[in-house]
């Protein structure tokens, strides 16, 4: 999931659209990208489009953004949108662990009345001070949590943090990190608002990526092509993660511990991280078999 382009469920004449591109993911956006007047159409449109053909047939990772649990929206919205196909709900500011408990059990509901054999995973935005200070806990509250997003307009902006703060920033997306690691669930990047800022965009992708998420989110399709392509292992990294495992079975055969590849010491972090190299180059088609 190296791209997640953000579609409003407000606006169907970009469903198909979406369906079309380049993303890895589609995140259809209840909350903010609609009007309140406008909350029970955008859910209506929504609902029909995960039960149409188009919706079944594809094989990208559909997700929706639902509205806050504290509004009068959210049980209708998950009542409506967790339907087959439908892999993840982002849950937007979650405040506590009985919150995210209390999300799942209206998910596991609302996939028992409309016959679902597999729930969707849940993924936890993290965009408060108070759920980045508990973001492990969050991500521990409950088996559905399959991912933790990072939101930096809502986390920054109402204290007068600098968006491109780089102190900021780094601090914040190393916290969501290791929140993540200590869950075994993947951390995945917010989005980038200059959409003209294709530098900025690629950037913050890197700096992100470095620091182990494995994507970032887009709310423009010119940024897909520039996720897809800093989210993906380059042709050296798969060719020494290859040198890795190969070298770890043979000190495997021979009950060896440490080894040396490429004249550094490898253990089992550095077979760890050869093994996600090698499993992300498969999903993103850069190796088969």
């Amino acid at each position: 999931m190296r791209s997640k382009l953000f579609v409003p469920a407000s606006r169907p004449e970009l469903f198909a659209k979406a369906l079309a591109s380049d993303a890895d993911a589609l995140s259809f956006d209840l909350e903010d990208a609609v009007a309140e007047p406008r909350k029970e159409e955008a859910r209506d449109m929504l609902k029909a489009f995960l039960e149409s053909p188009a919706a079944k047939a594809t094989s990208k990772t559909l997700i929706v953004r639902v509205n806050a649990m504290d509004t009068v929206h959210f049980a209708a919205d998950v009542a409506a949108v967790v339907r087959p196909g439908l892999h993840l709900v982002n849950l937007p500011k979650p405040d506590s662990p009985d919150a995210v408990v209390q999300a799942a059990a209206c998910i596991a509901d609302a996939g028992l009345a409309n016959g679902l054999s597999e729930l969707p995973g849940l993924l936890l935005n993290i965009e408060t001070p108070q759920s980045l200070r508990m973001a492990a806990t969050l991500a521990r509250a409950h088996p559905a949590v399959v991912g933790l997003q990072l939101g930096l307009g809502d986390l920054f902006e109402p204290y007068g943090v600098h968006r491109r703060e780089p102190s900021a920033l780094q601090q914040a997306l190393f916290t969501v990190r290791m929140a993540a690691a200590e869950a075994n669930v993947f951390a995945y990047d917010g989005a980038f608002a200059d959409i003209h800022d294709s530098e900025g965009f690629r950037a913050e992708a890197e700096l992100s990526r470095r620091l182990g998420f494995i994507g970032k989110s887009c709310i423009h399709p010119s940024q897909i092509a520039l996720a897809n392509s800093v989210y993906q292992p380059t042709k050296t990294e798969i060719a020494h993660a290859q040198r890795v495992l190969q070298a770890a079975e043979k000190a495997e055969a021979s009950s060896t511990g440490a080894f040396v590849v490429d004249g550094k010491m490898i253990d089992r972090p550095f077979v760890l991280r050869a093994q996600a190299i090698i499993a992300s180059a498969r999903a993103s088609g850069l190796l088969t078999g």
